[in-house]
């Protein structure tokens, strides 16, 4: 799929136990696969059969690893780019001993569209996204179609995703991109109740202090 991509690669420094965990806990890194002829088999990485749910961007990755934490029955991919997250992250999952997490540090289109095989995720977390609020960048907000369409194709029938921001033109938009998108269903009558097992994150910590209004958006894949 060509695509503006969403992010910038900011040179954010890395603290020291940052630099040590991205070094010495790379095991759970997944490289990047290029043929998208040949998806990724997640079970044989995991070694099991449990649910995959797959998190766009997960910035320092706190929530990430207490959501694993609470379901080690399901199994989480982490997509980031951001060194000095994915580092946090690496060190978080040592230190809570999380079998059931996996990085890949990559452009999160390109990771959907060539390792995830069709209709193998059980839920798609993309919590607060770089909002590119000005108007001339809204090309390069993630959540927009085809990339939606192709969201749907990757996840199970009743799987769902679930979508939080602290921009509330950003919410409008990615109702529209998600409503616009086939076999997509809004659970709600419009923006989502906060859902109680998702930890608050830093961003969201953030933009409540700047008197963001926080939106979020639950969509389920049907069969029609």
């Amino acid at each position: 799929m060509d695509h503006i991509r969403s992010y910038v690669i900011r040179s954010g420094r890395m603290s020291g136990a940052q630099k040590r965990a991205y070094r010495e806990f790379s095991r759970y890194i997944i490289p990047f696969n290029q043929n998208s002829k040949e998806k990724t088999d997640f079970e044989r990485v995991f070694g099991n059969r449990n649910p995959l749910t797959v998190e766009i961007g997960f910035g320092m990755g706190i929530a990430t690893a207490l959501i694993a934490e609470k379901n080690p029955l399901n199994n989480y991919l982490g997509i980031e780019v951001h060194k000095p997250g994915i580092g946090r992250l690496l060190w978080e999952i040592e230190k809570r001993r999380l079998d059931n997490v996996r990085i890949v540090e990559y452009d999160a289109v390109e990771v959907v569209e060539k390792m995830l095989c069709e209709g193998a995720v059980s839920a798609f977390h993309i919590f607060f996204p770089d909002p590119w609020p000005k108007k001339r960048h809204h090309k390069r907000r993630l959540v927009k179609r085809p990339f939606t369409d192709l969201l749907a194709s990757r996840l199970k029938s009743g799987a769902y995703i679930y979508l939080v921001t602290d921009w509330a033109d950003y919410g409008d938009w990615a109702l529209r991109e998600f409503e616009a998108a086939p076999c997509l269903r809004n659970v709600y009558p419009g923006f989502a109740e906060p859902q109680k097992w998702r930890p608050e994150t830093g961003f969201e910590r953030k933009g409540l202090e700047k008197s963001h209004e926080i939106k979020e958006l639950y969509f389920i894949k049907t069969d029609n």
